[in-house]
């Protein structure tokens, strides 16, 4: 029976145990800028979203776009988590394909990632203003999942 409602469901709908919790907090070295860090304790107070990507990464491509043009919209500060990359090839992919983020920061060891529950990449955190991560979307975003789910709940979020 298990197995039979498993394969009717949409893997990119697996809950995650994070949603409606504290985000993990990290302090990392920003990809553009070595020797600054971030930390998630400096995004307190703004909404965001986390986008973990690689440049090795597929279906990164795939939600490029449209990360590009939500970042010239500047309706939310994007962070990209650089997840298992080298930093040469992550800076050489960004200045190829576009830069959507606002800063991104660099796991080179995936230990970050393994923290805020990362299944694979892309995956991407709607993060509140006190911290709290909102929602999580497995895989690349949509324009549907875009303009249905993630844009509404930014609005809602920034206005509370």
């Amino acid at each position: 029976a298990f197995l039979w409602v498993g394969l009717y469901r949409d893997p990119r709908e697996v809950p995650s145990p994070l949603v409606d919790k504290p985000a993990p907090t990290f302090t990392l070295a920003q990809l553009h800028a070595p020797g600054k860090q971030l930390s998630t304790s400096d995004m307190k107070g703004q909404v965001w979203l986390l986008n973990v990507w690689a440049s090795w990464c597929v279906s990164c491509r795939v939600e490029h776009p449209l990360l590009v043009e939500l970042a010239k919209s500047k309706a939310v500060p994007i962070i990209g988590l650089n997840y298992k990359d080298k930093d040469a090839e992550g800076l050489a992919w960004l200045a190829q394909h576009g830069d959507p983020y606002t800063l991104s920061v660099v796991d080179a060891d995936g230990r970050v990632g393994i923290d805020w529950g990362v299944y694979g990449v892309p995956e991407t955190f709607v993060v509140d203003k006190a911290g709290v991560i909102r929602y999580k979307h497995i895989g690349p975003v949509t324009a549907e999942s875009l303009q249905q789910t993630i844009l509404p709940l930014l609005r809602k979020l920034q206005q509370s």
